[in-house]
């Protein structure tokens, strides 16, 4: 609902209702009447205050279109089926585990306000963009599901056959069976489900930029943690990524427990000539 008495209010009050406004995220407001209600003003301040408004409106109507051809295109698929979107982050970090994730939703959507605006191709998104969504998308998915692999683990068997495995047993685990499994750049080897692959998908279609962004979520999480018990490799920072101040300090510290061997071959060659 939107509150009328705008004459009563300052400047100041009016620009924080209005931020407040196009904040909430719940978009139950009636943004052409906000407008002429602020045209309709007769202090210039609170006339300009409306470019604001109209412009917050272009855009949602651009995000809408936006997320609505990325809901298309799952359905292009298939309209009567479950479709799970797959997709895994940190496959190439120095340390931690790679994490996949899979989510299946609700693709027949009756309004706009359904949509789940802003979702894209995680590394697209702010922490704080991401972290909202995490809960928006586990709150609203018919299913999903997050699966890890041990740098320990991608150190036996190799980051290829992991990043496979791990996507694979995202999907399997799923509470819902899936009808077909869309994964992002390329298909998974021995799929228990019919399964097409789609480059820059995270980008495409909304599923696999759901499980785009629910997984890279749950694993800087758990990078975090991680820098509480080893504090010189700064993982809350490169998140296990070979940055220039996270080579350092393998240099000087050597190795933690969850940095993945395999990987520093050449680091570790270099410190020990």
């Amino acid at each position: 609902m939107l509150n009328k008495n705008l004459s009563q209010m300052n400047s100041t009050e009016i620009k924080e209702y209005i931020s407040k406004v196009l904040s909430d995220n719940s978009n139950n407001y009636d943004y052409e009447l906000l407008i002429n209600l602020l045209l309709e003003d007769e202090r210039k301040s609170v006339k300009k205050i409306s470019d604001r408004v109209k412009l917050f409106v272009e855009n949602r109507e651009k995000e809408i279109n936006r997320v609505t051809n990325m809901y298309k295109f799952d359905l292009e698929f298939s309209k009567s089926t479950y479709i799970a979107g797959v997709d895994e982050v940190g496959r190439g970090p120095l340390a931690g585990p790679i994490v996949a994730a899979a989510v299946i939703l609700d693709l027949n959507i009756d309004s706009t306000q359904d949509l789940l605006l802003k979702i894209n191709d995680s590394k697209k998104l702010s922490e704080k963009t991401r972290t909202e969504l995490d809960l928006i998308i586990k709150e609203r998915a018919l299913s999903y599901r997050i699966e890890e692999i041990s740098g320990e683990e991608i150190d036996e068997k190799g980051i290829a056959w992991c990043n496979n495995e791990v996507l694979k047993r995202t999907v399997i685990g799923l509470d819902i069976k899936p009808d077909l499994v869309l994964s992002d750049g390329y298909a998974i080897k021995n799929c228990p489900f019919e399964n097409k692959f789609v480059i820059k998908g995270d980008s495409k279609s909304a599923s696999i930029a759901c499980a785009s962004i629910i997984a890279k979520v749950y694993r800087d999480n758990l990078m975090k943690e991680y820098d509480k018990l080893y504090p010189e490799y700064k993982f809350e920072k490169n998140v296990g990524y070979g940055t220039k101040e996270h080579i350092e300090a393998i240099e000087k510290y050597g190795c933690s427990p969850i940095h993945r061997k395999s990987f520093l071959k050449n680091i570790m060659n270099f410190i020990n000539n």
